[in-house]
């Protein structure tokens, strides 16, 4: 029954994506960071989904004029110069044909940023953009925070088997990256019962987060609840949420979690944290002595025999600046950074031009939010290798496409009726909308 469903949605969001191919993006989304087909037991498990999304997307892209240049601003310019960098480093590097399935991978996501790019620039097209991403994460996030919960946190949380999150502390880091998110679209919502909602979706995701038993995740909390409190315009509610999770949450969890937790300061005799600036160290050496880094992966024997200080075992980077920099080089390492310290910045300016104009307060409201969650996956990121999540680059999108929209004043031309009519999900009789005319 599961697979069916998801079957089902995909087929029903393919076709519409042939007349609106920014539904194609969505559905792509949707199946790129959740992965619900990895939630099911049948035929759905293994099948092709994500390219379904794809192909349907495109071929609605080749024949809609409702399309622009993706260039659109600094961060695109950062992204462009990474993906070349990227293909570089992969011919360049130590395992041409064993880095190809990892490379064609990343380059599947950032096809399809472009694609986003390109295909979405209205205030429908980013608004439904931060739901998907977020809510896709949202769900699971709920999903491990009952379980948490209801286990006293005596069990790890983990992500989609075979996805960029099926580890716990990668699960527990787009979690934390989600909850700022999350606390955009609450901003947006006018229910009050739909907002008590949300707040309760947040904890759940933060205690999912803490259920995973990563201490890098809980670095990343920390530092993303202080910056939130600080960027929130409801303070008073996030005093709330953090006290919560301070008082409720935390003696909730067992002296198993609390123990692992305390090796944060003693990392000298923690051997997993040795091992860990062993791979640094080795991820260092490796730039060194090769401009484009090792290729797509770093982790070879030989660069760990060559290279290992403390030991010769060959083990993952757990940081995505070090990931970078053993795999691309110093350069990549400095166009990686570049990238997301111009999408910060960027951020940072749309809450600055927004600031007088009523109708782009939400702009505002999802700069501020951005901002956090990238504090968040800089903190985190520090000690988890996953450096091609989609969730940043979807964030770097959100970023450019609400800053065209400001500048262009889009809130004049904006097609009328909610996010629903506008898809073409739902259709008001009264009021009915005008023919779709992006194909």
């Amino acid at each position: 029954m599961r697979d069916l469903v998801i079957v089902a949605i995909v087929i029903a969001a393919a076709l519409m994506a042939l007349k609106r191919p920014w539904i194609g993006v969505m559905l792509w989304t949707w199946l790129s960071i959740m992965n619900p087909h990895r939630y099911s037991w049948g035929f759905a498990y293994d099948a092709p989904l994500a390219a379904v999304a794809a192909g349907s997307t495109l071929l609605g892209f080749f024949f809609t004029k409702d399309k622009e240049s993706p260039f659109k601003g600094a961060p695109v310019g950062w992204f462009v110069a990474l993906t070349i960098w990227i293909t570089l480093s992969w011919l360049m590097g130590y395992d041409v044909d064993g880095d190809y399935a990892q490379w064609n991978k990343v380059m599947k996501i950032y096809f399809m940023t472009f694609v986003a790019l390109a295909l979405l620039h209205n205030k429908h097209h980013t608004m439904a953009f931060v739901w998907v991403s977020t809510m896709s994460l949202a769900l699971l996030g709920a999903k491990g925070g009952v379980f948490t919960v209801l286990s006293g946190g005596a069990h790890k949380v983990w992500g989609p088997t075979g996805s960029f999150i099926a580890d716990n502390n990668h699960f527990a880091l787009a979690l934390i990256m989600a909850v700022p998110l999350l606390h955009f679209l609450q901003l947006q919502l006018e229910s009050k019962w739909a907002r008590n909602l949300m707040s309760v979706i947040m904890l759940l995701c933060v205690a999912a987060a803490l259920g995973s038993h990563s201490r890098g995740a809980l670095l990343a909390i920390a530092a993303m609840g202080a910056v939130l409190w600080w960027r929130s315009r409801r303070k008073g509610l996030m005093t709330l949420a953090l006290l919560f999770v301070v008082m409720v949450m935390l003696p909730m969890m067992p002296q198993e979690w609390w123990d692992r937790m305390g090796t944060i300061q003693t990392y000298e005799e923690d051997q997993s944290a040795m091992g860990r600036i062993n791979g640094w160290l080795v991820a260092i050496e490796v730039a060194k002595h090769n401009l484009f880094g090792g290729g797509m992966s770093y982790q070879h024997q030989l660069f760990f025999t060559l290279y290992g200080v403390y030991n010769e075992n060959v083990i993952a980077a757990h940081s995505i600046y070090f990931q970078i920099l053993g795999n691309h080089g110093f350069i990549g390492l400095f166009i990686y950074i570049g990238l997301w310290f111009s999408t910060y910045l960027w951020a940072g300016r749309l809450r600055k031009i927004s600031r007088d104009i009523a109708e782009a307060r939400w702009v505002g409201d999802l700069g501020a939010m951005i901002q956090v969650s990238l504090v968040g996956f800089a903190v985190g990121g520090a000690f988890l290798s996953m450096p091609y999540f989609d969730l940043p680059y979807n964030m770097m999108v959100m970023v450019v496409l609400a800053h065209r929209w400001v500048l262009s004043r889009g809130w004049e031309r904006e097609p009328p009726g909610t996010l629903l009519q506008y898809a073409g999900l739902w259709r008001n009789k009264r009021n009915p909308l005008p023919a779709s005319t992006s194909a």
